[in-house]
């Protein structure tokens, strides 16, 4: 069983930032990635319809024989993790927003979290944010479009540029020294977002964090693979595939797939 792959999805392309992570510090392991494009962005859609959405990707990577899954989507584990969990009898690895470190590091006791809609108004991130942010101020922002664009191949655009100028405003204005990544999507944003913040502020996201936990948990499992070979690396989109080929800086084939 060590041998099979870890499967992950998200809600288009932007949980390849996690599976960069993943591949970096596992190098070895079979991995298959969906990318559900064609329903992004999940941060704009009701409780029901993510979880639905969940399962159908879970349900795919379970018939792919996958070992364990990681859900590379914010919205999508703040919504839906515990359910999947309670449903499929395999290994789930979620992802969070980085508040926790952001939350002991700030010097100037303000943070700022760029999510989505979906990640920012559930139960999940609420309490981990009241848990540990009870003297820090939070600027909360919305990513409304980012997610739309990243999809389209526009992440370095003036569009995208002039987008996080206006969502960067009110956290600069708050005296802000970390600004958390709470969507998969947005790692690909450092770059712009380093043009537009000061030296000081120390950008964060989940991915490091993620593939640790990851590593852990197959180890717990004795799910590691303990061969050496050439891993086999699959992708799936059932939006464009170029998109996806691009943010993998054309290394690796992506398959379109109407799931």
């Amino acid at each position: 069983m060590s041998k099979q792959a870890i499967g992950m999805f998200d809600s288009g392309v932007g949980g390849t930032s996690i599976w960069k992570e993943l591949n970096a510090l596992l190098p070895h392991e079979n991995t298959i990635y969906l990318a559900d494009s064609k329903n992004a962005p999940y941060g704009n859609k009701s409780n029901k319809e993510i979880l639905s959405l969940s399962e159908k990707n879970v349900e795919f990577l379970i018939k792919k024989k996958c070992k364990l899954i990681v859900v590379a989507c914010n919205t999508a584990t703040t919504n839906a993790i515990h359910k999947l969990r309670e449903k499929y009898n395999i290994p789930f690895i979620g992802i969070e927003p980085a508040i926790k470190p952001a939350a002991l590091q700030t010097k100037t006791k303000a943070i700022g979290i760029l999510a989505t809609k979906g990640t920012l108004s559930s139960d999940l991130f609420h309490k981990k944010t009241n848990l540990f942010t009870n003297d820090i101020k939070v600027i909360e922002q919305v990513g409304e479009g980012i997610v739309d664009l990243i999809e389209n191949g526009k992440v370095a655009s003036d569009e995208m540029k002039e987008l996080l100028k206006i969502y960067m405003h009110p956290m600069l204005k708050a005296n802000i020294d970390y600004l958390v990544l709470g969507c998969t999507h947005y790692p690909y944003l450092i770059p712009q977002l380093l043009e537009i913040l000061p030296s000081h502020i120390k950008i964060i996201d989940s991915g490091e964090a993620v593939a640790r936990q990851t590593k852990a948990v197959l180890r717990q499992h004795n799910l590691l693979k303990n061969v050496t070979n050439k891993p086999t690396l699959k992708f799936y989109s059932n939006g464009k595939p170029e998109v996806m080929q691009q943010l993998l800086t054309n290394d690796y084939p992506v398959e379109y797939l109407d799931f």
